[in-house]
């Protein structure tokens, strides 16, 4: 059974920095390309960052480029989405997937 659980979510100040991590079981991690998603409220789905499985190229969203770093660390199945200089118009839930399967989110406010 595939599982996606992210975590690092919480309430940061605009210009602040969060670590998301995305804990991945019942697939083989290093062989899927993966993505991390947002929801903010009242809005569907917005695609943030994904990185390749074979050479970990990443892309970006143009709204979270120079500001989000997307990673991997296959050795323990877990994603990564390490964001900076964080907007209130990142407030959203953040969550991870490997191709349309969504993970359990984590929620990112950031207000001051």
């Amino acid at each position: 059974e595939v599982q996606l659980q992210a975590s690092g979510g919480g309430l940061v100040q605009p210009g602040g920095s969060l670590r998301l991590s995305c804990a991945a079981s019942g697939f083989t991690f290093s062989n899927s390309a993966m993505s991390w998603l947002r929801q903010a409220p009242g809005k569907g789905p917005e695609w943030v960052s994904s990185i390749n499985s074979r050479d970990g190229s990443t892309n970006y969203d143009d709204s979270v480029k120079g500001r989000f770093t997307i990673s991997r660390d296959n050795a323990k199945n877990t994603l990564y989405l390490q964001m900076h200089s964080l907007k209130p118009a990142d407030t959203a839930v953040y969550y991870c997937a490997k191709s349309a399967f969504r993970g359990q989110d984590t929620q990112v406010t950031v207000s001051s």
